[in-house]
């Protein structure tokens, strides 16, 4: 293969310590410095700043800002591009919606356009930018434009390499395997040495090839927690958090590229010869050649060490997809099947969700797993910094959301707590895990101690809710013959405060308690349901009690999020909703619940140990 192939040489026997790479440690100081060469720094908003605006079918506009540009100008500039409608649409850079300033849009971003629900419609035909207009604004990017990341090592020899192969006619081949859409990029020899997926194309998008569409980008996809046309962005976040390339994360950058290879709803991949070309928003991976992958391969000969970086990748970004199909097996030694072999992880758009789900790692019942981490592994681990690794993904990923960072330090803080108490892989990866029960699965144990904490914080405001309540409504009058003269009275001259009383009351009365009568094992409190369904699917118990949680001021959420709208998988346990005091309060009491989880965990397995010690086998 030409170009740097870092993961040539061989997985070291020693797990190198995670000091952050030098650009990461470029990327911090730049986000602390305020010295950004992006255009978003107040110093620069002069500087002329390059977007990429993306609209939900797939379409998508290269664009030049100017001082005094805003969303408005932008949208207007699609609208002549694209003759689409945009009145109707909000431009939004990840959890932030656009309404006017630019200010906090970087240099090569990618922006989203939203038409509002009541216009919102998956069937809008994606189109060129056509026409003669003056007005007409034309992408004068290159073929393949890196957004952002062209500092990693490599990236930029590899795009040239496949730049030079397009225009010596070596074409891209359509990826037949897999629910999304994805290319086969080669070089100049017709060796493949990159896949991309666009995002466009993903399970459920617009413009997929394999018939899975109807959903726009932006609502829930595949997952609940993981949104149509973001799963590239998590691709590039799992790679930027493989420190030392410990797990062996081939190199990943988000690029817009164009061709006339991609699919455009609906018409055939196949005869691109005679179609436009396209621009569209992707990931684009190194290819890693290999031998096999997983499911075709033996685990008795997976390196332990091996076994323990991957997980450990997967524990920090939660990964919810790590089956043997998406790692492959390179043969090092050229003795055959069950030589010593190389791990290459990849296919990680389904890590790091915006809430808390039930995860999948295969590796769990490998038993590698559960042999305990050496030194050199809880050194690696003891050196993760959840809160640096966030400031770096936001810095390189800025639009990436806010709850899928909080999930990145939670689950960051967990491995390190668990492994500091000497839990195996295998242990960490089964409290993460959920167990099912019949047709319904059980909250696991990591979402157990965030339901507790969450009730602590949740009991805190209500205290604070009372507190100030007292303070501000009621004026004690020491010389009166009352004890006190209430301010709080209704437009009937009746106390508020007995009206809520009875309130409360009757919802003791009518409350039944929801929890399943399993769960016991888990916990001997359970705290209130909390942005668990969507209210059509909630017991009439459940809607009495989530209404309670309401009135008391509790964290309970009200408004109804894209990830209510699937059924196919409960959401426990959502962080985004906290504001930063009390996201901060929830990590403090989560961190002092876990060792409780932990001894508990532990007195379970040598108990489920004992029994097994005591079987007999004359059972027939």
């Amino acid at each position: 293969m030409v170009g740097t192939n870092r993961f040539s040489s061989s997985m070291s026997a020693k797990l190198d310590i995670p000091a952050p790479t030098n650009m990461a440690v470029a990327v911090i100081n730049r986000a602390r410095s305020g010295e950004h060469n992006n255009g978003n720094a107040s110093g620069n908003l002069s500087r002329r700043r390059r977007v990429f605006v993306q609209t939900e079918t797939g379409c998508v506009l290269g664009m030049e800002l100017e001082r005094g540009d805003n969303a408005h100008t932008v949208k207007r500039r699609l609208q002549l591009a694209l003759n689409i409608p945009t009145h109707e649409s909000s431009l939004t850079f990840g959890d932030l919606v656009l309404n006017n300033d630019l200010s906090a849009v970087r240099n090569d971003s990618p922006l989203l356009l939203t038409r509002n629900a009541m216009h919102r419609s998956s069937s809008t035909p994606c189109l060129s930018p056509t026409g003669n207009n003056p007005h007409h604004q034309r992408d004068q990017s290159e073929l393949i434009q890196i957004l952002g990341g062209t500092h990693f090592l490599g990236s930029k020899e590899l795009v040239k390499e496949i730049v030079t192969a397009i225009k010596n006619g070596v074409d891209p081949i359509p990826v037949q395997s897999g629910l999304g859409g994805g290319y086969f990029f080669r070089n100049s020899r017709g060796e493949t040495v990159a896949i991309v997926k666009p995002t466009d194309e993903e399970p459920f998008a617009p413009n997929n090839p394999k018939g899975f569409v109807g959903k726009a980008l932006g609502q829930p996809g595949l997952k609940p927690s993981v949104r149509v046309g973001e799963t590239g962005f998590r691709e590039v976040a799992a790679y930027l958090l493989d420190y030392d390339h410990s797990a062996n994360v081939p190199l990943t950058v988000l690029v817009k590229v164009t061709h006339s290879v991609f699919n455009v709803n609906g018409v055939n991949a196949n005869n691109f010869q005679n179609k436009k070309k396209v621009s569209k928003i992707a990931s684009l991976q190194q290819f890693i050649p290999h031998d096999f992958d997983a499911g075709d391969h033996g685990t008795s000969s997976f390196p332990v060490s091996a076994i323990h970086r991957i997980g450990i990748l997967d524990i920090r970004i939660f990964n919810t997809d790590r089956h043997a199909g998406n790692l492959l097996v390179k043969n090092l030694d050229g003795i055959g099947r069950f030589g010593q072999v190389e791990l290459i992880p990849i296919d990680h758009g389904l890590c790091l969700p915006e809430s808390l789900e039930d995860p999948y790692f295969e590796w769990i019942h490998w038993p590698q797993a559960s042999i305990p981490f050496t030194e050199e592994e809880l050194e690696y681990i003891n050196k993760l910094d959840p809160v640096r690794d966030s400031e770096m993904v936001k810095m390189e990923l800025p639009m990436i959301r806010e709850a899928c960072l909080r999930v990145l330090v939670l689950c960051t803080v967990f491995l390190k707590e668990a492994a500091a108490f000497g839990l195996c892989l295998a242990e960490i990866g089964q409290m993460m895990s959920r167990e099912f029960r019949g047709r319904e699965d059980q909250p696991s144990e990591l979402e157990v101690v965030c339901l507790e904490a969450r009730r602590s914080i949740e009991d805190w405001n209500i205290s604070s809710f009372e507190s100030e309540r007292l303070d501000e409504e009621f004026v004690f009058d020491i010389d009166g013959d009352d004890a006190f003269h209430c301010k709080c009275k209704g437009a009937n001259g009746l106390c508020l405060l007995s009206k809520l009383d009875e309130d409360m009351e009757d919802n003791e009365e009518a409350f039944v308690d929801p929890r399943p009568a399993n769960l016991e094992r888990f916990t001997d409190s359970w705290p209130n349901w909390n942005n668990t369904t969507s209210n059509s699917s909630m017991s009439d118990a459940d809607k009495r009690s989530l209404g309670y949680n309401r009135r008391m001021g509790s964290l309970s959420g009200i408004a109804r999020s894209a990830n209510e709208q699937l059924p196919t998988t409960r959401s426990y346990v959502k962080l985004a909703d906290m504001n930063n005091e009390e996201w901060t309060m929830f990590l403090d009491k989560f961190k002092e619940l876990l060792y409780p989880a932990f001894v508990k965990r532990s007195s379970a397995t040598a108990e489920q140990r004992q029994k097994l010690r005591l079987g007999t086998s004359c059972r027939f």
